[in-house]
């Protein structure tokens, strides 16, 4: 049985059967068209609540709300103390309200309750270490060579409108991971959130009102992305594009960014290696192996899909891994027993069932796994069995396209040169993971890997002070850390002639 902070009443408030609405300008209003979308819950294939579908109108007037707050609204005069209090402030609301937050990311993702419950500490965490950064803003007095006395020095200013896209694969974070570095800055936002999961950034959306950011400065469209996402991308009053999703959507955005030279930060798709060394510590990298990819249903783009395993202990560890895998608990994601829950939507169902088809047509071996799960607890929803293929080859389609969803491929390997080699052999480089207890190893395959992030003993880890991002086509800039704020700043030097 759910506690009461765990059922789903906790979102009555939010969920009364009423369309939800855009935020734009402060206000919650329908779209131009009139048009609405259903939300639908992937562990039912019932709808939730139905959604305004934005169109090219409804981004013209949020961005013209946007810029207006940018250029002449009370934001522009906000100093860097009093953005730094209302982050503050918005973060003391996230925390209050996780519960309901973390209810509408189960009940529209279906992530299991207890994980979703588990993002508090990183939503609030990543607000309040922007908030920081909103003070720490500054630029620098330069030496020059000018003739005569001649002062030039830098300074720092917010870049203007950002367009920020977000994926449904973690609809709450995603949207604080774009805005709140944005609001620090001083930019103004337009959030596009993912059609299968917009209700807790809608959610995010009314907080931050409550919070106390002026109308227009956050602004909220739902639509397609084909639709929203592109007018948003070519808009000639966006200053930025902050994007997280596919690879192919990425390289749309920056054909679309091209008309007024926009700038553009991406994180993209990955088809991460995760190397496990023959002296690795196997308690620990059985698990770890397998919750780099089951974690979220395999929904994450770093996921560790690639399994290197040294060839000595290959038959062992896919025996010990398949063992680890028939043990999790997949079903109702506000069960806080379950561990993996379905796939957001049927097109995504229909996505990875057809990986499964493929990977043995092509001759791997499910060991555990390898199919849609059906029975009457689970009826109407998108679930699949989590699968560990061996016998997998690396020109399989299962061991070079990202698959998002449960899916291990686990490949043989016998050097530290051959693993490098074969993990970087793809056009993705965003996460990766190493497994071993010989220090030296760890960090000559660490240098190696053409990959944003290296988990050594680990996987997944993240924190708001550590960036984020990829090499190659999984993307470019960086997230967290002490410079991603520097992807919301124009530099802008200054000359004065002195004498």
């Amino acid at each position: 049985m759910l506690n009461a902070n765990l059922s789903p009443d906790v979102v009555n408030g939010f969920l009364d059967g009423k369309p939800k609405l855009l935020l734009i300008d402060g206000k919650f209003v329908p779209a131009v068209s009139g048009r609405t979308f259903d939300s639908i819950n992937p562990a039912t294939g019932k709808v939730l609540a139905q959604v305004a579908e934005g169109g090219v109108e409804d981004i013209d007037l949020a961005v013209a709300a946007a810029r207006r707050a940018f250029d002449d609204g009370p934001w522009s005069r906000f100093t860097p103390f009093e953005r730094q209090a209302v982050l503050l402030r918005l973060a003391d609301l996230v925390e209050a309200n996780f519960d309901e937050i973390a209810m509408l990311d189960t009940l529209d993702l279906g992530a299991p309750i207890t994980n979703t419950r588990a993002r508090k500490q990183r939503a609030v965490a990543l607000l309040r270490y922007y908030a920081g950064q909103a003070t720490t803003i500054h630029g620098q007095t330069l030496p020059n060579s000018s003739a005569g006395e001649v002062l030039s020095y830098t300074v720092k200013e917010p870049i203007g409108v950002v367009g920020a896209i977000i994926p449904w694969n973690g609809p709450f974070g995603m949207a604080v991971w774009k805005l709140a570095p944005a609001l620090a800055a001083g930019c103004t936002l337009v959030l596009k959130p993912a059609e299968p999961a917009p209700l807790s950034p809608l959610r995010l959306g009314e907080l931050c009102l409550e919070a106390g950011i002026p109308p227009g400065v956050v602004n909220v469209v739902n639509g397609p992305g084909s639709v929203v996402g592109a007018a948003l991308a070519a808009h000639p009053g966006v200053d930025k594009i902050s994007f997280t999703g596919s690879t192919a959507t990425g390289q749309a955005i920056v054909r679309a960014a091209a008309g007024n030279v926009k700038k553009v930060t991406l994180e993209l798709g990955g088809k991460s290696p995760n190397i496990v060394f023959d002296d690795a510590d196997l308690d620990a990298a059985v698990p770890g192996a397998a919750m780099a990819v089951f974690a979220n249903s395999g929904q994450i783009c770093s996921a560790g899909t690639r399994l290197f395993v040294q060839r000595g202990i290959y038959d062992e560890f896919v025996e010990r891994v398949s063992v680890f895998t028939r043990k999790l608990r997949v079903g109702s994601p506000l069960d806080p027993n379950t561990q993996l829950g379905p796939l957001v939507s049927e097109v995504q169902l229909e996505r990875v069932t057809g990986y499964l088809e493929s990977g043995k047509a092509q001759g791997a071996r499910a060991a555990v796994g390898g199919g849609r799960l059906l029975s009457d607890d689970l009826a109407g929803g998108y679930f699949v069995e989590p699968t560990l293929f061996a016998d997998v080859t690396d020109q399989m389609k299962i061991a070079q396209e990202e698959i998002f969803g449960p899916v291990i491929s686990a490949l043989p390997f016998d050097t530290a040169e051959e693993a490098v080699a074969r993990g970087n052999a793809t056009t993705y480089g965003l996460g990766s993971g190493v497994w071993t207890n010989n220090l030296a190893n760890a960090h000559r395959v660490a240098k190696g890997l053409r990959a944003g992030s290296v988990w050594v003993n680990c996987y997944q880890l993240m924190d708001p002070a550590v960036p984020f991002g990829g090499y190659k086509m999984s993307g470019t800039g960086r997230e967290s850390g002490p410079d991603h704020i520097e992807d919301f700043l124009e530099t802008k030097a200054v000359w004065i002639k002195t004498g």
